[in-house]
């Protein structure tokens, strides 16, 4: 899928990775999915990345734009290589693992805090995505 047929959240669904995306477009995101996180009382972040520093950045990014506590890593790899990061929000906890074949971006799970709020994912995002920088920081 080519960035210019990004227009929503629900276009990122379709794509193993994330896609480069104009300003004008990634403020659509930001302002779409700012809307979309407030109906969410907890968030599950999973973000694939070359590498687990790179992992941990996004997440520590997205933690700041949001105003979260800062989450735990709990288990994680020396070894080199792409990375699957799992954050959970509810737990405190973060996971990191190598993983082969995958993308590269952020993916955000929002919870309810019962049956009446289904979860749903958001992305993948840019890994910069949350950085302070914004789209132009994205090159």
């Amino acid at each position: 899928m080519t960035e210019s047929a990004i227009t929503s959240l629900g276009d990122l669904a379709r794509l193993r990775g994330a896609p480069e995306l104009s300003s004008e477009v990634w403020e659509g995101l930001r302002s779409e999915l700012t809307e979309a996180m407030d109906s969410a009382s907890w968030f599950t972040v999973g973000v694939m990345a070359p590498s687990a520093a790179q992992a941990l950045a996004a997440l520590r990014a997205l933690e700041r734009s949001q105003a979260w506590e800062p989450m735990t890593v709990i288990a994680s790899t020396e070894e080199q290589g792409p990375v699957f990061l799992k954050a959970n929000q509810n737990g405190g906890s973060i996971r990191i693992r190598i993983e082969q074949g995958l993308g590269e971006g952020i993916l955000i799970t929002g919870h309810g805090d019962d049956e009446s709020h289904p979860s749903t994912t958001w992305g993948p995002l840019p890994l910069n995505f949350f950085n302070e920088a914004g789209p132009e920081g994205q090159h």
